[in-house]
């Protein structure tokens, strides 16, 4: 009576309870996220400010194709801001829709109406919901909106692009004896700036010009020498080599020309970049540098890549086999041609900075384009091969008629005034040409070095080869390893200066790689390369520290232990095993790959194990349970019907057993399990061998009992306890028959101790006298059956013979009876 009592209280408590505590709950409810929604309309109003801020900046400035790369850039950020500002709500959004679905929908007319806290609940999620709802809203159309205007962006940029190339200029106010004089002023002017930062420069930074200076040395001669150290056969042509193999002259050329220019790009870059940050260079006068070096770096590049291509001199070691002579003036015309692109595009800095005349940039541009098709006319006309009856031969038609087109379509559109156009195409025959070709040469590198026996050929196989003891097989993958090495380098270095070549700015390949990186998304699928290099990097960590972890505790913690070998080998695969998997689930999961997206695979899977799979899985769950019950282990002796020998290895599939006459048997584990399997060794080696013994009838059994007994007992394998045991087996068919029953310590000893013995009862039998019979043999004799006439023709003739004989002698015997005489009877003598 008194808990029903307390019962009825406690039930009334809760009543009176429950509308403040609910009521409490769903002001909660709604309140929770209001600073959350004010945090992203705040968010979502700087971004909109931004982006207005940005749209107006694109319009004022869209000549400039730089800026406009950064503006792009930025509204990217911002788009993706905009996107986690609406993915912020993802967590309450997920908590607010089930409960309105426990809720339901509000009661019909007529129907019997709700509890006042569960219509209160309602309308304040549906509130919280609808806020939330507007403010992704806000961020959608605003990221639509970002995206927009990053499309128009892409618009004026081309259209900045297409200008270039087909707009035309008056030549007559570029040819005027004005522009001489407009040069001269400039000229005037641009003296005047680089000598007074000079003179400033010597005056108060020169210390810190000297040691920039002597830092990007080092670094420069660091480069190059360690390169010299450790690949100096491999970029120096060895004048001693009288016939270099094709492999060798490639890979003299491409390592000539990318390693040094490495080495020089990479001073001349640290020296422009200690110069800014020692506050060196002015605004100006940094550009120019900047400019400079670049120009600078830009000769070099192709002056090396000519002379390791063409090498005027060591004609062995020439990569495209043409004269000398010829040789030298290509390296001299292409190094021309390099230095007048370079000057025109320092010089086209420098108008731009100095705010030069118009006419002065058109008149500028029009002699270097005029000079470069020049070049290029000559170069197509040059006669580089030297035929056998002393003619000079020119080049190619197919390569001939290029260079011709090049050189006059360069021409052509200089004279048109089409100066944009022919600079676009002068500037990419030199630089765009120079990166092709060492490219191309670095291509034909790798795919050489990744024939069979390639890298053993070069300098380095050889040396791995005499002092790392590398076997050919080892060389090969090593250059299959050195080839894809060589080629994935290749494209990371020139593919961004081809596009560079070609208009495209540093923020492009910028965007390009954070959306590799991030996520490429192909219908609903999204694939990240920087999320699937993360997964195999993790597996591959993972499958090392389990190795690691394998053998140290095999060989550090059970070995010293003393745990058994075969417990050691069952531990050592299922950590294995379980290593592996961790690691590829880890691995998985780096990748950003959803595991529930599986599911289908794993129906799929399912029903594919259901039907043609069930062996597998069979093999598969017998190992583990063969790993687990332990009822055979690694070294012992089994036999598993016909097969009989020693277990090598457990795997997950199958058992490896190598019998006795060293053949390696692959037992599926289900026949381990399913059928009756011997073990010799299971808990310990110790064993009985039974040797067979028959000797005559008459002998003396108590004399044969004694010497058997003695024998087993004094081989030194035999053990004492239990004592060997001597049998009266049976009164044979030819002999009476005794068994030798011993035990052993290690009953793989067993084969040696039954040699042993037989030898001994041998030698103890002859001494005693006592015979060992032998069952006598029935003789068969085998009837001798009649051959078959081998000879048909000679049979018939024969048997042709004694029928005419047969026919003559009976008509001999008619003619004398019709005569009526007797027949003479022979002559006896």
């Amino acid at each position: 009576m008194f808990f029903r009592f307390l019962r009825l209280l406690l039930v009334l408590a809760l009543v009176v309870s429950a509308p403040h505590s609910f009521g409490a709950m769903a002001q909660g409810l709604g309140q929770a996220p209001a600073g959350l929604v004010a945090d992203q309309q705040k968010i979502l109003q700087g971004l909109m400010t931004k982006t207005d801020a940005l749209e107006k900046k694109a319009q004022a400035d869209g000549v400039d194709d730089t800026t406009l790369v950064d503006i792009r850039l930025q509204l990217e950020e911002l788009s993706r801001e905009a996107l986690n500002s609406a993915l912020a709500f993802r967590s309450r959004l997920s908590e607010i829709n089930p409960r309105l679905e426990q809720l339901g929908t509000p009661p019909a007319a007529g129907q019997p109406p709700e509890p006042d806290i569960v219509t209160g609940e309602r309308q304040a999620l549906a509130s919280e919901k609808a806020e939330i709802n507007a403010v992704i809203s806000s961020a959608q159309t605003l990221a639509i909106r970002i995206n927009a205007l990053i499309a128009k962006i892409g618009n004026m940029r081309s259209e900045l692009f297409r200008n270039l190339l087909t707009k035309r200029y008056v030549l007559s106010d570029a040819l005027s004896p004005q522009v001489f004089s407009d040069a001269q002023a400039e000229y005037t002017n641009f003296y005047r700036a680089v000598s007074s930062w000079l003179s400033f420069a010597f005056k108060f930074k020169f210390q810190a010009m000297l040691a920039a200076t002597l830092m990007s040395l080092a670094l420069a001669a660091v480069l190059l020498v360690g390169g010299r150290r450790l690949f100096g056969r491999i970029f120096e042509a060895d004048p001693s080599v009288e016939d270099p193999t094709y492999l060798s002259r490639l890979s003299v050329a491409f390592w000539s020309t990318l390693l040094p220019s490495l080495a020089f790009s990479a001073f001349l870059a640290s020296t422009v970049f200690l110069f800014n940050y020692y506050n060196v260079l002015r605004g100006d006068i940094g550009v120019f540098l900047n400019t400079l070096a670049a120009v600078i770096a830009v000769v070099f590049c192709v002056n090396r890549l000519t002379n390791a291509a063409l090498e005027p001199r060591q004609p062995n070691w020439r990569l495209i086999q043409v004269e000398t002579g010829p040789a030298r003036w290509l390296v001299r015309l292409t190094t021309a041609m390099a230095v007048v692109i370079g000057v025109n595009s320092f010089l086209s800095v420098v108008n731009d900075k100095m705010g030069s005349p118009l006419s002065l940039t058109i008149a500028r541009s029009f002699v270097s384009t005029i000079i470069v098709g020049v070049i290029l006319v000559l170069m197509a006309l040059l006669k580089p091969y030297k035929g056998s009856d002393g003619s000079w031969r020119p080049w190619p038609a197919w390569l001939r008629y290029t260079a011709i087109v090049l050189g006059l379509a360069t021409i052509v559109a200089a004279l048109f005034g089409y100066i944009g156009l022919a600079i676009f195409v002068s500037v990419q025959v030199v630089v765009t040409g120079t990166i092709l070709v060492t490219a191309y040469i670095g291509f034909l590198s790798a795919r050489e070095i990744g024939e069979e026996g390639g890298f053993a050929g070069t300098s380095i196989g050889r040396w791995l080869s005499a002092n790392a003891s590398y076997e050919d097989t080892a060389l090969d993958q090593l250059g299959l390893v050195v080839s894809v090495a060589i080629n994935v380098m290749i494209v990371l270095v020139f593919l961004p200066l081809i596009l560079f070549m070609w208009g495209f700015q540093p923020g492009d390949i910028q965007a390009w790689a954070y959306k590799l990186a991030t996520g490429i998304t192909i219908g609903s699928v999204t694939i990240s390369v920087t999320g699937i290099l993360s997964g195999i990097v993790v597996f591959i960590i993972g499958y090392f520290l389990t190795r690691w972890f394998q053998g140290w505790l095999d060989g550090s913690v059970m070995a010293r232990g003393k745990v058994d070998t075969g417990v050691r080998n069952s531990i050592r695969l299922a950590v294995g095993y379980a290593g592996v998997a961790v690691a590829g689930l880890v691995g998985i999961s780096a990748a950003g790959i959803d595991l529930s997206n599986l599911a289908l695979v794993a129906g799929a899977l399912s029903l594919g194990i259901g039907f043609g799979l069930q062996n597998v899985v069979s093999n598969f769950v017998s190992g583990l349970i063969l790993l687990a019950e332990r009822p055979f282990k690694v070294g012992d002796w089994i036999v598993a019907g016909d097969t009989s020998g020693t277990v090598k290895k457990i795997s997950v599939r199958a058992t490896e057993i190598e019998t006795f006459q060293r053949q390696s048997v692959i037992l599926p584990n289900s026949n381990l399990i399913n059928n009756a399997v011997g073990n010799w060794t299971h808990r310990n080696k110790l064993g009985r061998v039974e040797i067979k013994v028959g000797v005559a009838y008459g002998s003396d059994v108590k004399r044969v009992h004694a010497i058997l007994l003695e024998i087993a007992r004094g081989h030194a394998l035999v053990l004492k306890n239990p004592e060997p045991f001597v049998l009266f087996t049976n009164f044979g068919p030819a002999a009476l028959e005794f068994e030798i029953r011993v035990f052993l310590a290690d009953v793989l000893n067993g084969a040696i101790v039954q040699n042993d013995i037989r030898f001994a009862v041998l030698d103890a039998f002859e001494s005693e006298h006592i015979e060992i019979p032998s069952t006598p043999r029935a003789e068969v004799k085998v009837k001798q059956t009649e051959a078959w006439p081998l000879d048909d023709d000679k049979i018939e003739v024969e048997f042709a013979e004694k029928e005419q004989a047969e026919a003559e002698a009976a008509a001999e015997a008619r003619r004398l009876a019709k005569s009526g005489r007797k027949a003479r009877k022979p002559d006896p003598s």
